[in-house]
């Protein structure tokens, strides 16, 4: 029973931020912008809050520390995903050149900054922020375990995100709108909706969702950052099109790629897999080679919103 405990624990620290990343990334393309700067959203948000817990390191500890971190990745991911924003609205740039620019000036500062103030290109941190026990739900029999035990606030933000994605996507004016831009943006606009506006909400909100998934996968998986987020925003864009732009099915999706990342991680504390004597490197490939091959199969269905990435200009029908 404590295998089954470990490895759905482990599953859940990597599939929260690749959900909340993916998330993003739908707003993004729901309102018709194509956001390939997931990865360096990320990059840029774990950054600033790895560097905020490593400044107040002794000064501040606990779930406040870490809110307060998360609050600084996600304002971090709007800035820095607006310049994205303003590259894609007003200057009618390519999206696709626009985000692999972003996403090669993301380590490159992060790693420039991080060395002019401590020396070195690594940012240190103390992970105080596991929960060994929630109080009274940790007691639950099984359920207690499973989810109130040996985890992390993240796991349950990232819950409510998802919840309040679909509620916005689909129950709210705002998410109409959105949809109807990522859609029919003419039609949007004709119809009364400020279709830029629109563009710039979404992106600003794959920004914030990106930004504290760069830092809600730092968190539970390591005590240093190093510039890097091990490809995560280019996974969170596949399991964005394996889920279909619903907050669903990239749920399911993250789940699964999730499941793989914990077998490529964490093979070694499940005694079925130590017992093959398969070789590291190769647990190491099965969440890309996961990834290639559902992407095979899906890709040819998929259905993205039929503006996303194609340059709004009110001035042609």
């Amino acid at each position: 029973m404590s295998v089954i405990y470990f490895i759905f624990q482990q599953t859940m620290l990597f599939t929260i931020p690749l959900m909340v990343v993916a998330l993003g990334g739908m707003f993004s393309e729901r309102s018709g912008v194509v956001n390939i700067a997931l990865e360096g959203i990320m990059i840029m948000g774990a950054f600033t809050g790895i560097l905020f817990l490593n400044l107040t390191g002794g000064k501040m500890q606990g779930q406040v520390q870490l809110l307060a971190a998360i609050i600084i990745a996600m304002v971090t991911g709007i800035v820095f995903s607006l310049t994205h924003a303003y590259a894609a609205i007003n200057m009618k740039a390519d999206q696709t050149i626009s985000g692999t620019a972003l996403n090669m000036f993301a380590p490159a500062f992060a790693i420039f900054v991080a060395r002019v103030i401590q020396g070195v290109q690594q940012v240190q941190f103390i992970n105080t922020f596991r929960i060994e026990s929630v109080p009274v739900l940790g007691k639950i029999p099984f359920i207690g375990p499973l989810l109130f035990q040996n985890t992390y606030i993240t796991t349950y933000l990232g819950i409510g995100i998802l919840i309040l994605s679909a509620v916005v996507l689909y129950k709210t004016r705002f998410g109409l709108r959105l949809r109807a831009c990522g859609e029919h943006p003419h039609a949007a606009d004709a119809a009364g909706i400020n279709v830029y506006k629109m563009q710039y909400a979404g992106v600003a909100i794959s920004g914030a969702l990106a930004g504290l998934g760069g830092l809600i996968f730092v968190v539970p998986t390591s005590t240093n950052f190093n510039a890097d987020v091990a490809g995560y925003g280019f996974l969170a864009i596949a399991v964005l099109i394996f889920g279909q732009w619903k907050p669903g099915r990239i749920f399911g999706a993250s789940l699964f790629f999730g499941l793989m990342k914990t077998i490529a991680a964490a093979y070694s504390g499940i005694p079925f897999l130590a017992s093959l004597g398969i070789p590291s490197y190769l647990y190491k490939m099965v969440p890309y080679i996961a990834t290639m091959v559902v992407l095979m199969f899906t890709s040819r269905n998929s259905q993205a919103p039929r503006a996303s990435g194609i340059p709004y200009d009110k001035g042609q029908r």
